[in-house]
């Protein structure tokens, strides 16, 4: 599993859109909601759903270009409004207005809002792009561009705790994703209308986390929808609940028999003092950048007056994952690299005497261990009263066999629907021409099912924003990781794969392969001005439906011919540097039985050459970093890929 820690630049600095001022005794004035603010595009052809905020019960009035209607905000505070569909219009006005005071968004322009999301890669900014001195934002009226606060919500929500303004193109924008703006700044050429852009992204963020409950529910996510609605009931018994599930998962890596736990039982381990309550990078040299896992350990005395209360566990950040117990029982965990903790200790867990707390932290990328500083760490007790637990702590360094796992599914920025209920939610049924996703790398870990989960997606931003058809435009992992001279299972790959399955079986999605793109030392590859031609590429053919609209070739069919092997492609290809394509394997039935074999490319046609052994499957470029050489006749790589022979 890939942690995406990119030391991006923070969101941009926000305000609610629109001007207003304070109607008497100080009532709050109507607000336009951030996405309709000034210099805002609006969807053409597509109906034109306004909302925004005032007193709850306030009757409005609003005006958009010459036309007016009247609202009544709902006891929630929320009011909107509905105008017809419109082909074009530039520099227009909308304004509400209400016995307390008066909102208003000036520059509007009808044309195409594109919405961009996803994680790191997604976030990677403009400045940080390969060919950024030729290739930055030019000065373009018609372009406009506003990137979403990074927020969480427990619960749908229906506006942003953090507002947005948006920005017309200028050189001077720089905290933007900028694969979106690469692909916006040529569809600006293709259709020749006003577009909006909108960066809604945050990196080291799995795809449920951008998904409705009930949408993680219906893609094999029943399990934890279950626990975050048990946590919104009762969330001692979720936190207890999921620690049961954490301990299954270490006893089956493990082995350890119930009760002999390290959390159970700490002297089975081998301890040494915690240098300091920082990175564990700071240790000394096997620590830089070290992946793995780590017990640590602490024990503060109570008296019988504090052990009679409930108390508040509070540590630093955990880089990028921790499970803790108190006495032998869980209390909480997150995976969340930078915020720190705070966890409930339920009265009677505690004792009089000494008491044992064990933090389990797992680093999967980049700086691990405790972020501090060592003043973040206390027990604080129902009355006031607080133990630092700053000195003493041990740690035990365990064998990284372990793997990566189970997070909790309610909170932080991987949990179930955080993100969607304070980013997505909010934007209601806003009028899009289309969605570009580049998520993945963080689902790497439990890549099964990553297709299920990307189609219960697709189809739940659909739903939201009223456009069954919305085409989606999902990016392909670039490769990252150790190129390898030998087959391998491959996390990476097998999110593409799923995410080609998702897209192939979807007429209104389509994949736009970066395999060939990556640095296979950066998760993080710079040459986001190549991804935004490609998603321009594929998003001209989707939905401009232009003539020099393109996607790249995608495998369709593996069937036994003779001894070999004939695989069909959807467009011709070609095998560049070389006279035949490489990167095929035939595969058996086991996991450890692929092998690479020839391949010869005829058209739309690749045959692969038999070894005499089993085979029921290929595949291509699997690995976390391949080399390829495959494209179509446009230039675009195959997709990475898993077919079973027929």
């Amino acid at each position: 599993m890939f942690e995406s820690k990119s030391h991006l630049p923070g969101a941009f600095r926000a305000l609610l859109a629109g001007t207003a001022f304070m109607g008497s005794a100080g009532v709050a004035a109507p607000s336009i909601d951030p996405q309709f603010g000034t210099h805002a595009v609006i969807q053409r052809n597509w109906p034109i759903h306004l909302s925004g905020s005032a007193a709850p019960g306030e009757k409005l009035t609003i005006s958009f270009g010459r036309q007016n209607i009247t609202a009544t905000a709902d006891r929630a505070g929320r009011w909107q409004a509905s105008f017809p569909a419109r082909a074009d219009g530039k520099d227009l006005q909308l304004s509400v207005t209400g016995p307390d005071g008066a909102a208003a968004s000036t520059d509007l322009e009808i044309g195409d809002v594109w919405l961009c999301s996803g994680q790191s890669n997604m976030e990677y900014p403009i400045p940080f792009a390969l060919g950024y001195g030729g290739g930055r934002a030019d000065s373009d009226s018609d372009l406009r561009l506003t990137k979403v606060p990074q927020q969480l919500a427990e619960t749908p929500q229906a506006s942003f705790s953090k507002g947005f303004e948006w920005q017309v193109a200028t050189p001077e924008v720089k905290e933007f994703s900028a694969a979106c703006y690469y692909m916006v700044k040529q569809l600006r050429d293709t259709a020749k209308v006003p577009i909006g852009a909108i960066d809604d992204s945050w990196g080291g963020t799995p795809i449920r986390a951008w998904m409705s409950l009930d949408a993680v529910a219906a893609s094999g996510g029943a399990e934890d929808a279950a626990l975050v609605r048990l946590n919104q009931k009762n969330p001692a018994t979720a936190v207890r609940a999921f620690g049961d599930r954490w301990a299954g998962w270490w006893r089956s890596k493990t082995g350890d028999q119930p009760e002999h736990e390290p959390w159970k039982n700490s002297s089975g381990l081998s301890w040494s003092p915690v240098p300091s309550l920082t990175y564990w990078d700071s240790w000394g040299p096997e620590w830089k950048n070290w992946i793995g896992s780590a017990w640590f350990r602490e024990r503060v005395t109570v008296t019988p007056a504090e052990a009679a209360q409930s108390a508040t566990l509070h540590l630093s950040g955990a880089d990028d994952m921790d499970q803790t117990f108190v006495n032998g029982v869980s209390v909480g965990g997150l995976r969340d690299p930078f915020g720190p903790r705070s966890y409930l200790v339920p009265k009677g867990l505690l004792k009089p005497g000494v008491n044992e707390i064990m933090v389990f932290l797992r680093n999967v990328w980049g700086r691990g261990g405790f972020t501090g500083p060592a003043d973040a760490f206390a027990l604080t007790f129902a009355d006031g009263q607080s133990k630092p637990l700053t000195t003493g702590w041990e740690y035990s360094r365990i064998a990284d066999s372990v793997g990566d796992p189970p997070v909790t599914p309610w909170s932080g920025s991987a949990g179930v629907s955080t993100i969607y209920n304070a980013m997505i939610a909010p934007l209601g049924p806003l009028g899009l021409t289309g969605v570009a996703w580049y998520q993945g790398e963080n689902d790497t870990g439990m890549a099964e099912g990553y297709d299920k989960r990307l189609a219960a997606f697709m189809a739940n931003w659909r739903q939201q924003f009223g456009k069954p058809d919305l085409p989606f435009f999902i990016v392909g992992l670039a490769g990252y990781g150790i190129p390898v001279a030998h087959p391998k299972e491959s996390g990476l790959a097998e999110v593409v794969n799923d995410q080609r399955i998702a897209t192939q079986s979807d007429s209104h999605a389509a994949l736009v392969s970066a395999i060939d793109i990556g640095e296979w030392r950066d998760v993080h590859p710079s040459n986001k001005q190549e991804v935004g031609r490609r998603l321009a590429l594929a998003a001209d053919a989707l939905v401009y439906r232009t003539s020099d609209g393109r996607v790249g070739s995608r495998p369709t069919s593996a069937i036994r011919s003779g001894n070999g092997v004939t695989i069909t492609f959807s467009k011709p290809l070609q095998a560049l540097s070389g006279n035949r394509p490489i990167g095929f394997q035939l595969c058996g039935a086991t996991v450890d039985s692929c092998r690479f074999t020839d391949a010869t490319v005829n058209g739309s046609t690749v045959v692969l050459a038999g070894d005499g052994q089993p085979v029921t499957r290929v595949r291509y470029a699997w690995a976390d970093y391949p080399i390829v050489n495959l494209y179509d006749m446009d230039l675009l790589p195959a997709p990475v890929f898993e077919l079973p022979v027929q």
